[in-house]
């Protein structure tokens, strides 16, 4: 499947990013290549960020998707940050998603506050991509 495939007559936009101290950025280098090669354009933010710099490289880059990649155990403190920050600027049509080390029972609780599928080491990156191109096709219609 492409992702010409969507009702955006463009390639979906998706910001990758690291939030907090975490240092490892490969899982986040590998997605960022998969979606790449999956016809999605991709920013990539980086090490150290923080979930102010992600919303606003999100509002400046006008993305669909933000996935944050979370190998600290900081998933419960950073991926509500950036939902309320999300939720502040108005980017309600913008899909949260993400993955790393993340407990299934806390994976459950953030996606009852509006976080979209978190994805543990070893998922399948056509999962990912598929996830993230249904959620397009479904949610991003101009």
């Amino acid at each position: 499947m492409t992702v010409e495939n969507n009702d955006l007559k463009r390639p979906i936009r998706v910001l990758v990013a690291k939030v907090g101290l975490d240092g490892h950025d490969r899982g986040a280098k590998v997605i960022a290549s998969f979606l790449r090669n999956a016809g999605m354009e991709v920013i990539y933010t980086g090490l150290h960020q923080t979930p102010e710099s992600v919303v606003n490289t999100a509002l400046q880059e006008d993305v669909d998707v933000i996935g944050l990649s979370i190998l600290s155990g900081a998933h419960n403190t950073a991926f509500p940050k950036v939902m309320k920050l999300m939720k502040e600027k108005q980017l309600d049509d913008v899909l949260l998603t993400g993955g790393g080390i993340i407990p299934d029972k806390d994976m459950e609780e953030l996606n009852k506050l509006g976080v979209g599928r978190l994805f543990p080491p070893g998922t399948d990156t056509h999962i990912i991509v598929e996830y993230i191109q249904n959620w397009v096709k479904e949610h991003r219609k101009f």
